[in-house]
């Protein structure tokens, strides 16, 4: 599909806009006596997201409160952080860490970027988030919500990726046909498969190398997914 065919470009917030505060639980673990950096953090969550993904059974919610868990668990896996006591304790303290918004606060490094791009260029932006209604204050405080159009929450629309219908409810208020537009997220089955279902294109995001071969374009961030689709890629 060529590029100017795309009429608008549709994020996901978390890993892909926003992501972890990776020194927030550099420092939670540091409390617990565990020494690590925030980009070992970071480093730990890109190859944890990718075995978070492979988990989800048909039908899951990525919203409920044991998907947060696991994730926490992969990631301290993935530092090697394996004390049963460590664990519990960096549980315990995700779960009241700075509610409502909890420890999605940190804006990615080019996602202004990546949006202004895409608004220059005469496309329509949004973002199609599985979230807990607080993405679009979240988008707004970090300045991000500016360069978007409308914030799709799925706790607000009742249905959450990879279901088909968010994504049909994004394109139906931006008044486009599907081959119109395209998705860009961070997580195979829940972003690239819903989006594809739905009719979109879609773009994974990769920053660290993590993923298998997949059957779709990926990007190291979300400017690199705006300059493929711009390019024309990302089918």
């Amino acid at each position: 599909m060529s590029a100017p065919s795309i009429r608008a470009i549709f994020f996901d917030a978390g890993n892909t806009l926003i992501h972890m505060d990776y020194d927030a639980i550099a420092a939670a673990l540091a409390r617990e006596g565990v020494a690590a950096a925030a980009g070992d953090v970071q480093r730990a969550e890109w190859r944890a997201r990718v075995r978070l993904d492979a988990s989800f059974q048909p039908g899951a919610s990525t919203e409920h409160p044991s998907t947060g868990e696991r994730y926490l668990a992969l990631l301290l896996d993935e530092l090697g952080v394996r004390s049963a006591v460590t664990a519990a304790a960096l549980t315990a303290w995700r779960r009241t860490y700075n509610l409502p918004n909890g420890l999605w606060t940190v804006p990615e490094p080019d996602a202004e970027a990546a949006l202004a791009l895409a608004r220059r260029s005469g496309l329509a932006t949004a973002v199609i988030s599985n979230s807990n209604g607080t993405i679009a204050e979240i988008l707004d405080t970090l300045g991000l919500g500016r360069h978007l159009d409308f914030v799709i929450d799925s706790s607000a629309v009742g249905v959450e990726k990879p279901d088909p219908r968010i994504f049909h409810i994004a394109l139906e208020r931006a008044q486009l046909r599907p081959e119109h537009a395209a998705y860009v997220g961070d997580l195979y089955s829940i972003d690239v498969r819903g989006a594809r279902t739905a009719g979109l294109q879609a773009v994974l995001i990769d920053p660290g190398r993590c993923w298998p071969p997949r059957d779709c374009r990926t990007a190291p961030s979300v400017l690199g997914a705006v300059e493929l689709l711009l390019e024309g890629g990302g089918t």
